[in-house]
């Protein structure tokens, strides 16, 4: 196979599972022919680069594993205060947060497989939140792994919101730092 033609070949894969990613997002319980049939490929097709939901799946969690790597390298946790990288990381994340909400609804079908591959990032996160712990800038009363899960439901939720029309898509990121910065009581 010429270079040419595999590039070819990754970048539709890329594209299919992007897109496949973004439908699934919305409708998570879709059949592999409503799949295909959204992001417009035969089910033939889709199932030549994806065998099965399995598959397409697994293809799902490599990706945005990937993506939220290159999130948590842009959000540069580790400078600043812990709330400006927090502001950072949910900035950052906001446009994966289809896929976050999409795994992390996914997840829950096999938590102990998911938190083995999600460690390394869910480690980085947590260490965010132990950091501001230390500095005095978050509560040290709250587990911090919770708080790493908290954020990805905070996230989730969030793009589910935007989605439906119930929040505008421009309050993303404020609103969910400011919940977890300042909880619900007023300030």
């Amino acid at each position: 196979m010429s270079h040419m033609s595999y590039s070819r070949l990754m970048s539709t894969r890329d594209d299919l599972l992007r897109a496949a990613a973004d439908y699934l997002g919305r409708r998570p319980n879709a059949t592999q022919d409503e799949i295909a049939a959204a992001v417009g490929v035969s089910r033939a097709t889709l199932h030549r680069h994806f065998s099965g939901r399995v598959a397409l799946m697994a293809a799902l969690e490599e990706l945005a594993i990937a993506e939220m790597g290159t999130v948590i390298a842009a959000a540069r946790l580790q400078e600043d205060s812990a709330a400006e990288a927090l502001r950072r990381l949910v900035t950052t994340c906001e446009p994966v947060s289809a896929w976050l909400a999409l795994l992390y609804s996914q997840s829950q079908e096999d938590p102990a497989a998911c938190l083995e591959v999600w460690e390394e990032i869910d480690g980085a996160i947590t260490e965010l939140f132990l950091r501001g712990q230390r500095a005095g800038e978050f509560r040290p009363d709250l587990p911090a792994a919770w708080l790493t899960e908290a954020f990805y439901s905070l996230v989730t939720a969030t793009d589910w919101s935007i989605r439906v029309g119930r929040v505008a898509a421009r309050d993303f990121g404020r609103i969910i730092t400011d919940l977890l910065l300042n909880g619900v009581r007023p300030s």
